[in-house]
């Protein structure tokens, strides 16, 4: 059944390949993604071998506290990250500490799939979220390597989906040595889609850990004659802050806006697209609309909507914010990260569609954060709360509060991590239940 899925990935790749060459957003690092990487990735350390592989920026960040455990329980060893996106792999550069080589994940073609395991030598492949790669995963596994989920998700929505698959290429889980789900649910997903019972365990999101007071601090300084952040964002009145929109939201936001204006004069707004390169065209909407709009680079003058066209600055932003929306959640996209604005201690309000943070939902919800259903109660809320400058900040320290609360799952999945390197450096034949 895998050489099926070889044949089709092939396949598929000889279609897409002109696509994948020139997308803004995964046509760098070819060479790497095909698995050819000119030499040594990076040399031997005293210890294990780990690859750790998020998606994006976001995923990665949720990997920190996992790769700052790994290398206090192991000093010695060499710990590779890879990145599915340009955006991941600058952040991964520019903020992750303690990494000694950062790479593109290899496409999951049985050529490049092999070369980039030989090149990285793991012992341990930790995959994150839904990253099931089962060409990378058979390579890694015909290598030795053990392989871990963490943060393990599966969607209720695609669970037939992921079913007709494995039954049509071969069961990937079977390949996995340890699951570490977000929350029962998703460990009841996991078992139901064939992982072995001895091999999940629920520990939590590490995105908690790793957001964690993310928005204190001082903004960082910026260069090359753009303005900082703080005085990008300057100016009088409460600043709503929308945070990771996506296509269709900033209409909705505008006109929410707009209405909240003739209550709120000096209010402004500030949106962080999910992808900056939409931030021309949010621009150019928010004039539209007939407000003054500018970009966040641009000299700080006086400016109704400011759209941020920047990377790596929104967990800042939120700190200078007086309320926060964050969007993938009026479209299907199933949500965006609701933690990082609770962790600066900022009221989050968010949609109804968060199939995909189904967890930070039930952290929050109560606790600091407000989904609402439609524009409509998104004006009435925000209205409501400009109105109480003392709930506002009740609600924001109850968001903290919140975040902190849920705190330990990096250090659990640590443990497991090293208690999977232990077993295999020990030659145990199965390795998979717990001591």
């Amino acid at each position: 059944m895998h050489l099926l899925y070889q044949v089709a990935s092939l396949a598929l790749f000889s279609v897409l390949w002109p696509f994948l060459f020139v997308h803004p957003k995964l046509r760098h690092g070819i060479r790497q993604r095909l698995g050819f990487f000119g030499g040594p990735i990076c040399p031997d350390g005293r210890g294990p071998r780990i690859w750790l592989h998020g998606a994006s920026a976001g995923d990665l960040l949720a990997l920190t506290p996992v790769i700052d455990g790994l290398r206090q329980r192991f000093p010695g060893c060499t710990l590779v990250v890879s990145t599915l996106t340009n955006s991941g792999q600058l952040m991964a550069r520019q903020r992750i500490r303690g990494v000694d080589a950062v790479i593109y994940l290899p496409y999951d073609l049985p050529g490049a799939t092999r070369r980039t395991i030989a090149a990285v030598r793991p012992d341990l492949l930790v995959l994150e979220y839904t990253e099931i790669w089962p060409g990378l995963i058979r390579a890694a596994r015909r290598a030795g390597a053990r392989i871990a989920l963490t943060n393990g998700r599966f969607s209720a929505r695609h669970l037939r989906e992921y079913r007709w698959l494995f039954r049509l290429i071969g069961n990937p889980l079977g390949e996995i040595d340890l699951f570490l789900m977000r929350e029962d649910v998703e460990a009841e997903r996991a078992l139901a889609l064939g992982a072995p019972l001895e091999r999940v365990w629920v520990t939590g999101n590490t995105k908690f850990d790793a957001l964690l007071f993310s928005g204190q601090g001082p903004a960082p300084k910026a260069g090359g004659g753009v303005p900082s952040l703080d005085e990008a964002l300057s100016g009088d009145g409460p600043l709503w802050i929308a945070g990771s929109t996506h296509e269709g939201e900033e209409a909705l936001l505008l006109s929410a806006f707009g209405r909240l204006r003739q209550e709120q004069p000096k209010l402004r707004l500030a949106i962080a697209p999910r992808y900056i390169e939409r931030a021309g065209k949010i621009v150019a909407l928010a004039r539209e609309h007939g407000f003054r709009a500018r970009f966040r680079s641009e000299a700080p003058t006086p400016a109704d909507v400011v759209v941020l066209d920047s990377m790596g600055e929104l967990g800042q932003a939120y700190r200078l914010a007086t309320l926060v929306f964050v969007g993938g959640s009026f479209t299907q996209r199933g949500g965006q990260n609701i933690l990082e604005p609770a962790a600066a201690g900022k009221p989050v309000l968010f949609g109804p569609n968060m199939d995909n943070f189904h967890d930070s939902v039930q952290v929050l919800v109560g606790r600091g954060g407000i989904q609402v259903k439609d524009e409509e109660q998104l004006h009435r809320v925000v209205s409501d709360l400009l109105l109480r400058p003392d709930q506002m900040a009740e609600l924001g320290a109850m968001a903290r509060d919140a975040v902190a609360a849920v705190r330990g799952a990096g250090q659990r999945d640590v443990e497991q991590l090293a208690r999977l390197l232990v077993e295999r450096t020990e030659g145990h034949p199965d390795g998979r239940r717990a001591a």
